[in-house]
């Protein structure tokens, strides 16, 4: 009975240990700014993620925002930059269509004000230009060889991808009729 006990008091030393090394370690609020501006510096954040990352170094939610006043007006934090960023960088590198993007950037957190400033630093010669080269690649993976099922399977790729879907078909059509 005893070595059972004494295993279980080691064990839950062992485990108060690991745990005590996996909690980050609390900062103070000059610490929290520093570390917070660096964060940024890095690449772009939002309010939220700045928020999450000193909520889990045990700040309170007085100090967090006072925090985010102080990244804000030192323009460390710029939302409308970040969705510019954000959505050029998943156009140009992801080939994302602007409606993935607007959810994405919705599901971030930010201002509608934001995304359509976002949305706004894609091109319409660009962006069309990337929906064709998306529609052409996804068209010579496709296997199907009935033309109605093709057609289908590729505007459903190309609309899954992000484009509008009156664009897609609207290209889907121009290239079965050339």
């Amino acid at each position: 009975m005893k070595t059972i006990f004494a295993e279980l008091q080691n064990y839950a030393m062992e485990t108060a240990k690991e745990l005590k090394k996996n909690v980050p370690k609390k900062w103070t609020t000059k610490e929290a700014y520093e570390k917070g501006s660096a964060y940024c510096a890095y690449q772009e954040r939002t309010q939220q993620h700045v928020r999450d990352k000193l909520y889990s170094h045990g700040l309170h939610s007085n100090e967090v925002e006072d925090l985010i006043c102080k990244l804000v007006t030192d323009n460390f934090i710029n939302e409308e930059r970040y969705a510019k960023s954000y959505a050029g960088g998943k156009f140009r590198q992801k080939m994302w269509g602007k409606v993935k993007i607007k959810a994405a950037l919705k599901f971030e957190g930010l201002s509608d004000y934001c995304i359509k400033k976002g949305l706004a630093e894609i091109h319409p010669d660009d962006y069309a230009k990337t929906m064709e080269k998306v529609m052409a690649n996804r068209a010579k993976k496709e296997a199907e060889k009935n033309p109605l099922k093709r057609k289908f399977k590729i505007a459903n790729y190309v609309i899954s991808r992000g484009f509008e879907n009156d664009l897609v078909w609207e290209m889907i059509n121009q290239m079965t009729n050339d």
